[in-house]
């Protein structure tokens, strides 16, 4: 068996894929492992580029856009490591990150979901790697400003749990997507990832069930990654095109909508019908802000260029 499965999904991140595929290469060390590229329809020749310049690599290639969690899923599947590894495209591998996370996870047993160091070009942490699970409070006072007024009051700061120091070894709810190592034993106990969420939420539910499973999940800091973050999805610079436009809005709909799936699959019997309802509403009116910014932003754009 391999020690490592990674498995990267890309869509039209033909350069951050290359380098972040460069920094695995040169940077795996003495760990035996398989890279498995699943590319989701794209337009930029990214596929081409796997093929001709790292032909040992695994490249799966989808017609169209799949989605996170199904595109993972196809990896999953195929993969043959004692551990596997989610890994964004916009990331770059450090000296011995993989080679220490996996001696971690070797020396604890218990540990069924690891993360390393997320950092940001700044510097800073990504504060997604070392989520708390987005409770109806938690995700009230980080959306309130709460958490960032209060960081180190864990009555406030559960979100992003910024009441733990970043410097230590702990337990977290849950790790970013771009950086998720997993226990292939773990994986073969509580399933792959559910295929409902299109992308975002896929790893917080999957943390969730692991949990439920009662394996640990920790933050490791003493190795890190670069995140490349907003090079894609959510926050990137597009240009003013109206295929852009669409790939906004499906990402913009599909950011709310896992909180809604989310919801409904762990807390809806947990807490009161009257709360849901304050909530969903909730929802739809940050969706709705968020559609309405966008289209007024391509407008001006496309007004401008114009």
């Amino acid at each position: 068996m391999l020690d490592l499965s990674i498995i990267i999904i890309s869509f039209n991140t033909k350069d951050l894929l290359r380098d972040c595929l460069n920094s695995i290469i040169k940077n795996k060390g003495g760990i035996k492992l398989e890279i498995i590229v699943i590319d989701n329809g794209s337009s930029d020749k990214s596929p081409q580029m796997v093929k001709q310049l790292f032909p040992q690599i695994k490249l799966i290639k989808n017609k169209e856009n799949l989605g996170f969690s199904k595109a993972n899923n196809l990896g999953i599947r195929k993969s043959k490591g004692k551990y596997l590894l989610l890994l964004n495209s916009d990331t770059i591998i450090m000296p011995k990150t993989l080679e220490i996370m996996i001696n971690f996870m070797e020396r604890n047993p218990q540990v069924g979901v690891s993360t390393c160091r997320v950092e940001l070009p700044s510097g800073e942490i990504d504060l997604a790697c070392h989520r708390g699970f987005p409770t109806p409070w938690r995700a009230f006072t980080y959306f309130s400003g709460l958490e960032k007024l209060f960081p180190k009051v864990r009555l406030f700061s559960g979100y992003h749990l910024l009441n733990l120091p970043f410097n230590t070894i702990h337990e977290i709810d849950s790790p970013s997507g771009c950086f998720y190592l997993v226990r292939k034993k773990a994986i073969k106990e509580v399933g792959i990832l559910d295929e409902d969420y299109f992308m975002y939420g896929e790893d917080l539910d999957w943390s969730f069930r692991f949990k439920q499973r009662g394996w640990k999940i920790v933050y490791f800091p003493f190795v890190k990654i670069l995140h490349r973050k907003y090079s894609s999805g959510l926050k990137k610079k597009l240009q003013p095109s109206l295929f852009n436009y669409r790939i906004r809005e499906k990402t913009i709909r599909a950011f709310y909508n896992a909180m809604r799936i989310f919801y409904n699959k762990h807390y809806k019997n947990k807490y009161p019908t009257f709360l849901k309802i304050v909530i969903f509403k909730t929802i739809t009116l940050m969706e709705q802000l968020s559609l309405t910014r966008n289209y007024l932003k391509f407008s001006l754009q496309r007004f401008i260029k114009n």
